[in-house]
């Protein structure tokens, strides 16, 4: 299965999560403000102009919350998802909307060129009372549905990853940090991130 990637960008989610399967990762890196990849124009591949998108048998699927689920059930026995159409699968669901919507759109703000003080301090603000919702619901837990790592916490992490870049201060909220830092120390996570690049 090839991914096609940025380092570090959302495409770290699906990487991590093939890792995790035991899915052979065959990597295609994408340049973003070129839209190029080694094949030529990004674009060709999709259209959207933006990772993560993997090559599959039934052709290009895109959008991280489709690709992460797309990966757990290729090899259900890892036990990245419940099984679908179970209550726990619209759990899942429910967390990767949130990840999505809230987390991943509010901290890509911050790498917006036109993002000035004022913004800054919306967006900031925001994802202040996003953040304290999250670490209400991580309290008591090693990942978010529980004492297993889901394809959740693979998104999830990769959007944590842009605080430092970004300037967010995670401090406030010791359950993310820790959360953090726990997802982070899980072999296949250091596995992906050197891969990319983005550790020695």
């Amino acid at each position: 299965m090839k991914l096609y990637y940025s380092p570090g960008a959302c495409s770290l989610a699906p990487h991590i999560a093939m890792r995790e399967a035991g899915i052979p990762v065959e990597l295609s890196k994408v340049d973003l403000k070129a839209k190029q990849y080694e094949g030529g124009d990004y674009r060709q591949v999709n259209a959207k102009g933006y990772v993560p998108a993997i090559a599959t048998d039934a052709g290009v699927l895109t959008e991280a919350p489709v690709i992460l689920q797309y990966i757990a059930d290729q090899k259900p026995d890892a036990g990245l998802a419940p099984k679908a159409g179970s209550m726990e699968r619209y759990r899942l669901q429910e967390w990767l909307n949130f990840i999505t919507s809230e987390m991943h759109k509010g901290m890509g703000n911050f790498f917006n060129p036109a993002l000035n003080d004022e913004w800054r301090k919306a967006v900031t603000d925001r994802l202040g009372i996003r953040m304290d919702w999250l670490a209400k619901q991580l309290e008591g837990k090693q990942y978010l549905m529980g004492d297993k790592f889901c394809v959740a916490d693979a998104y999830l992490f990769t959007i944590l990853n842009w605080a430092a870049p970004s300037k967010f201060d995670l401090s406030k909220w010791p359950a993310i940090v820790d959360y953090h830092k726990r997802v982070g120390a899980r072999p296949k996570v250091q596995e992906a991130l050197k891969a990319e690049g983005l550790v020695k």
